[in-house]
């Protein structure tokens, strides 16, 4: 199932060349382009892996937008893994599965005064779309069963769950508050039942 390991250097804020390899992956029936990131020191003997399964966020990821912590979320993985090892699978599942164009047309309505949620709701999608079994899929594929899984969503733990993954550990991250998004992460904590702490 794995095709393609190629070792590639990231630079997150001051720290650079944290080395890991990205592998691409075939037979996903969903056709999307999943890769995954392996840190130096991921296979540590008994203990399982770290893994964050991280969701494509083109405006937070790359743009950096205000709106939500998706960037900061992943440069906090990527720093955390480039220095304990882990596995971090970056899935093409933009805006909780909605894709990219209908999550900017979210973004209007949350101009206007909808929630994330009831904006998603509003053009006809549920609160999150998101499938987890081709990343379970490319876990066992890696040969991990059991993880330490980094996150704040209890969808995904139970997901996890239910194909198959144990999940020894949850590892939450940090809720970065910034100008535009406290009431997203707010409601993600209230109506998502998102597990993070506000200071």
């Amino acid at each position: 199932m794995v095709t393609v390991r190629a070792r590639v250097p990231f630079k997150v804020g001051q720290k650079s060349h944290i080395p890991a390899e990205l592998l691409s992956f075939n037979e996903l029936a969903s056709g999307k382009e999943h890769v995954a990131l392996i840190f130096r020191g991921a296979d540590k003997g008994d203990v399982p892996p770290l893994v964050r399964m991280h969701s494509e966020c083109l405006t937070g990821d790359v743009f950096h937008s205000s709106r939500c912590d998706c960037g900061e979320q992943l440069d906090e993985t990527i720093e955390r893994m480039g220095q304990e090892g882990g596995v971090l699978l970056y899935l093409r599942q933009e805006g909780r599965g909605i894709g990219l164009y209908n999550k900017i047309d979210a973004y209007e309505l949350q101009s206007q005064g909808m929630n994330t949620y009831e904006a998603n709701n509003h053009l006809g999608f549920g609160d999150d779309l998101r499938d987890f079994t081709e990343a379970a899929m490319m876990l066992k594929a890696l040969g991990i069963n059991a993880i330490r899984l980094i996150t704040n969503n209890p969808k995904k733990i139970s997901d996890l769950e239910s194909l198959g993954i144990e999940i020894a550990e949850v590892v939450g991250t940090k809720a970065y508050v910034k100008d535009g998004n406290e009431n997203y992460l707010r409601t993600k904590a209230s109506h998502g039942k998102h597990r993070f702490h506000f200071d």
